[in-house]
């Protein structure tokens, strides 16, 4: 599920690499641009920049900028990178995904907007928004839903890293992409309700209300069309705002197409018994199942006491692990080499057998695929993948189906789970050429 994993395609590497290729990627950024958030006129200061059509957008401007005190309402607009098209398949290649889609450069742009916290109390998030320097000037939207991350400063609008390898792609293909940083990631206040599908499509809603205002105020107004894929946990996050979409969340979004990549679309059948089975590799089963449950227990009256669920002494620090400030490394370090060293016992067959609020919170999760798409769908997934096995793509291609929409599962082959994304972003963003293009200029 995570988006913090580094790993190649066809090579499986540790969560421990990720300080070593932060710096790699640091060096890269170096020659990518000078200041990571230059202005698009050029690189001359963040304030008063001009948008596409010489309007001006400030560091922090407020006014104007739709209704601020509704759902989705744009707080500000910071921009926070600017590359032409070299440098944009340069940034691609340098991480190993196919820069082929790419025709533009792009200018990327953080956004702070209003929405509601898991208790439909109001908050504030933020996301990232990606513009094609050319190309029509309305534009069509994808949305774009990262996968886990424990530190809320690797978010897409907080990190020039992985976060946003989609938005670089699909912008530089010519259409703006919304990318959300959830509740509790990136500058948005709180801890991160990890895995909870209900606030992650209320974020992702509202980053496409946001994303309208944005786009409109700097000249490439949204033609109303989303495309939404997603990675891992935002694989899960793509599926359910699909549904979210066709069930008239918005007025003025219509979902033409859906493309997850390797998302947990069910908890209670596969990605819990895979803990168990073999199929989730033991460092990533602890992070993941450290992390969701305490999450969850804020949630749901999963236990009063961490001593219930962790061993000693993980009981003890746990919760602070989580808190948003802790590299994947260190949390890794700092918890148990495996999930059956990490729970107490009881709590670990519990796990297998759950029951009460324990089942409810993974069932929470796993309605993602119950529903009638009518669009196109394409499920992505990799057959070597061991942080979310291939058979949570076949559930959910399984539940489709029995809805009366069969769609294809994507199977990339002997990849990791990094491995299916690098492959399959790609893939994704052809597809959405392909479908938006006139049918004379359709092709692969």
């Amino acid at each position: 599920m995570s988006d913090e994993t580094r790993k190649s395609p066809g090579k499986r590497t540790g969560w421990r690499t990720r300080r070593g290729l932060a710096a790699t990627a640091a060096l890269l950024l170096a020659g990518l641009a000078a200041a990571p958030v230059a202005a698009a006129d050029g690189g001359r200061p963040v304030q008063g920049q001009r948008g596409e059509q010489g309007d001006r957008i400030g560091q922090a401007e407020r006014p104007g900028l739709g209704e601020p005190s509704a759902r989705g309402g744009l707080l500000s607009v910071t921009p926070v990178a600017h590359h032409d098209a070299g440098q944009v398949r340069r940034f691609l290649d340098e991480r190993g995904i196919a820069a082929d889609p790419v025709r533009y450069g792009v200018r990327a742009y953080r956004l702070t907007y209003r929405t509601v916290d898991p208790y439909g109390k109001p908050t504030t998030a933020t996301g990232l928004l990606t513009l094609p320097t050319g190309g029509a000037r309305r534009l069509d939207l994808v949305s774009d839903t990262h996968g886990t991350m424990v530190k809320r400063s690797y978010a897409p609008s907080a990190s020039e890293d992985f976060g946003r390898v989609p938005s670089y792609l699909n912008a530089g293909a010519g259409r703006a992409v919304a990318a959300p940083d959830y509740l509790g990631l990136g500058e948005g206040p709180g801890p991160h309700p990890y895995m909870d599908t209900r606030s992650s499509v209320t974020a992702s809603v509202d980053m496409l209300r946001a994303a309208r205002t944005a786009a409109g105020r700097l000249g490439r107004p949204l033609t109303g069309a989303v495309y939404a894929t997603g990675f891992s946990q935002g694989g899960q996050v793509a599926m359910a705002l699909g549904r979210a979409l066709r069930a008239g969340a918005d007025e003025h979004f219509r979902l033409k197409a859906l493309a997850p990549i390797s998302g947990p679309y069910d908890l209670e059948r596969q990605e819990i018994p895979a803990l168990y089975d073999g199929r989730v590799n033991d460092t990533s089963g602890v992070l993941y199942i450290s992390y969701w449950l305490t999450a969850q227990n804020r949630l749901h009256p999963l236990y009063k006491d961490p001593a219930q669920v962790f061993r000693a002494p993980y009981a003890g620090r746990v919760a602070d692990l989580f808190d948003g400030t802790h590299e994947e490394d260190d949390v890794v370090r700092r918890l148990a080499p495996s999930v059956k060293q990490l729970l107490t016992p009881a709590f670990y067959e519990r796990m297998r057998h759950p029951t009460g609020p324990l089942l409810a919170a993974m069932r929470a999760a796993d309605h993602t695929c119950d529903w009638k798409p009518d669009v196109p769908v394409r499920l992505y997934a990799g057959a070597a993948d061991t942080d979310v096995p291939i058979g949570n793509a076949d559930s959910c291609a399984a539940r489709l189906a029995g809805h009366g929409r069969p769609v294809p599962v994507l199977n990339q082959g002997d990849v990791d789970h990094f491995g299916s994304f690098a492959v399959s972003a790609p893939q994704v963003t052809r597809w959405f050429d392909a479908l938006s293009s006139p049918p004379g200029a359709r092709g692969r």
